[in-house]
């Protein structure tokens, strides 16, 4: 019983700390990554189709993105989603590919996004803790139909506190590691 209740704490805190790996890895450092248009919806045929589906996205150089759609349609759908995205870039084409140019970050900009990361791996570490809140109420539960003793339960606890420290301290070590990325000039 304990154990099947933490290996299930474990699995959603895994799924907690990769959600927040694939929400730090949207936010842009001044270098140039396939990841930044991974939110980028493209309003394809009625259906909203992420840009990776439509075209091959390179990274020619450092601070540079291009973008060769599979069909040279649809360039305008994409270039479209680009400008409404929040990424805060401009698309230029040829025809054939799309190029976004990532601008040198500036300094207020490298602290709001830092601010951001913050919170990012805050919500991250609240649904960690509420990972842990409801394990603890499956083992209060299981008490309470007499499946594990007292004891178990005490013990219970400190698994999934300790499991809830290694989850956080993860968390605070990839938000930490995103900031410096940020914040390098």
């Amino acid at each position: 019983m304990l154990d099947d209740v933490q290996q299930e704490a474990r699995e959603r805190m895994d799924g907690a700390v990769k959600a927040l790996q694939s929400d730090l890895a949207a936010i842009r450092t001044g270098r140039a990554s396939p990841a930044l248009l991974d939110r980028v919806q493209v309003d394809y045929f009625g259906s909203p189709t992420p840009v990776n589906q439509l075209a091959v996205i390179t990274i020619p150089e450092p601070r540079l993105i291009a973008i060769r759609p599979f069909s040279p349609s649809d360039i305008g759908l994409i270039q479209r989603a680009i400008l409404k995205s929040d990424l805060g870039l401009t698309p230029s084409n040829d025809g054939r590919v799309i190029r976004l140019t990532i601008p040198q970050l500036t300094e207020d900009r490298r602290r709001d996004l830092s601010k951001q990361v913050g919170r990012r791996v805050e919500e991250a570490r609240v649904a960690v803790r509420n990972v842990r809140r409801d394990a603890i109420s499956d083992l209060r539960d299981f008490e309470k139909e007499g499946l594990i003793t007292e004891d178990d339960l005490r013990l219970g606890y400190d698994k999934i506190q300790e499991l809830t420290d290694e989850y956080v301290k993860r968390m605070d070590e990839i938000g930490e590691a995103k900031i410096a990325e940020i914040m390098e000039v």
